[in-house]
């Protein structure tokens, strides 16, 4: 029994602390784009509008889903395209250091995928 309640709170710091985290990168974003200033970077080809909406998307309201545990391992799969395309298109020139975060919040968002969000959330599962 206490196994398992550790590992339920394991799962929600897993989802929760890299979540709030994310939430960091995606605030300036959408900020951005309800004042309109769209100048962003174009990494999949489909323009800067897109770019930013999937950007917010990936980075604010997909870590909010995955905070409360709502459609937990939907919302962690955009959230982990979004850090793929961060790490592997977007800093793909850059140094290790560069790309790190990227990679690890990759990882977070990868696992939450693959095991789900616990008994801590709205999924329950």
């Amino acid at each position: 029994m206490r196994k398992k309640i550790i590992n339920d709170l394991g799962l929600a710091l897993l989802r929760i602390l890299p979540s709030l985290l994310m939430i960091t990168h995606g605030f300036p974003k959408f900020k951005n784009l309800i004042s309109g200033d769209i100048k962003f970077i174009d990494p999949i080809g489909i323009g800067d509008a897109p770019s930013l909406i999937l950007a917010v998307i990936g980075e604010l309201v997909c870590p909010i889903l995955i905070i409360i545990g709502y459609k937990t391992r939907w919302a962690a799969l955009p959230a982990a395209i979004t850090m793929a395309i961060a790490a592997f298109i977007v800093h793909e020139a850059d140094p290790f250091e560069k790309k790190e975060l990227a990679l690890l919040y990759l990882t977070f968002f990868v696992v939450i995928l693959m095991v789900g969000p616990g008994k801590y959330s709205i999924d329950k599962k």
